[in-house]
Order: C-alpha cells, then sequence, then structure tokens
C-alpha cells in the first residue's frame, strides 16, 4: 500500500479490515491528535488513552463513516473532542449536571458546527495562540471553558454566573474575530489533507 493513499482510500480499506491502512493513517494523523486530547484532558496518559480508544473506533466504524459530511479529520477531532470530554466528565464529578441531562455528549455534539470550526483552528497552531490573544478576556475566558475544560455553554453560563446569551455571543463574536484574524488559513490550503 502506498501512502500517498487519501483519507477515504484509506477509510474503505480499513472497512474491509485491512490493519496495513490503519497503521498509516494513525501515522498520518497520530501526532495532531494526541496534541487536541492532550489540550482538552491536560494528561499524557490521559490523551493516549483518548487516542487510541479514537483509532479503535475508527477500526470497528470505518464503513459507516459518511463523507458527504466533512472530512475524516473534521470527524476525528470531534470524536476526539467528546471522548476527551467523556474522560474528563468521568474522573471529575465537579461539572455541574442539568435536570434531565443524562450524562451524553448529545448536548455537546449539536455543536458540529463549532467543532469544525474548531478543528480549523486547531491546526493552525501557534497561529491560533496568537489569534486567541487578541480576543477580549471575556472572550478567551468562555473559549477556554468550553472547549479546553469541556463545559457546555449552558455550564458556563452558570458557572460564570452570565446569561446564557451572553455566553453564546462571546463564542460568535470570538468565532467571528478567529476566522477574520485567520482569513488567510483555509481549508483550501489543506485540500490534501
Amino acid at each position: 500500500m502506498n501512502d500517498t493513499a487519501d483519507d477515504k482510500q484509506l477509510i474503505l480499506l480499513i472497512a474491509q479490515k485491512d490493519s496495513n491502512a490503519l497503521e498509516l493513517l494513525y501515522d498520518r494523523y497520530e501526532r495532531v491528535i494526541y496534541s487536541f486530547a492532550y489540550q482538552i484532558v491536560k494528561d499524557s496518559m490521559a490523551a493516549e488513552e483518548v487516542m487510541q480508544e479514537l483509532f479503535l473506533r475508527l477500526w470497528k466504524n470505518a464503513g459507516q463513516i459518511d463523507f458527504g459530511k466533512g472530512k475524516l479529520l473534521t470527524w476525528m477531532f470531534a470524536v476526539t473532542r467528546n471522548l476527551a470530554i467523556d474522560y474528563l466528565r468521568k474522573r471529575d464529578a465537579r461539572l455541574p449536571r442539568q435536570s434531565g441531562d443524562s450524562g451524553n455528549l448529545e448536548q455537546v455534539q449539536d455543536h458540529s458546527t463549532l467543532t469544525e470550526d474548531l478543528v480549523e483552528l486547531q491546526m493552525a497552531g501557534e497561529q491560533i495562540r496568537e489569534a486567541l490573544l487578541g480576543l477580549s478576556r471575556d472572550q478567551q475566558q468562555v473559549m477556554d471553558m468550553i472547549y479546553y475544560q469541556g463545559y457546555t455553554q449552558q455550564e458556563v453560563a452558570q458557572l460564570a454566573a452570565i446569561p446564557l446569551g451572553t455566553v453564546k455571543g462571546r463564542v460568535r463574536l470570538a468565532m467571528k474575530q478567529l476566522h477574520k484574524s485567520l482569513r488567510h488559513w483555509g481549508r483550501r490550503d489543506h485540500a490534501h489533507e
């Protein structure tokens, strides 16, 4: 197998249980997935566990991945984020629960557009850190709590004692500002992925 195979070809092979294709995909994305998981869980062993769980799910569910819904990397980041948040919730019961919250991540998964934005931002590395510093302190706090600490927008509103609409507004404004700051770095620059 040649390592220039695109993600879609590799997923099709993985769906047929081709372990070489999985290894190739692992080599391609292991570093960025580990870094992303580590930013959320802040623990090397936990980040490793999250990453391994992601690739195990990819192995088991490769035949169900729908490329019509976006790039493989977007899916990988979304699943990694959910696994990392799930890890944090299991490890640390300090996160408040909403009445009727079953403890699953459906509410977090509903924010797929924000997750895709986060994927794009994650890949920009140092440019992102600089752009984040350009946000207001309030916007930085909300973005950190949601994307790196795993809180929902409702939980941020309760913990920061601010209205939910304010949280949503800060996220929306922060994402607009980040997109503006990073407009030269776009999806078209990553067509090879």
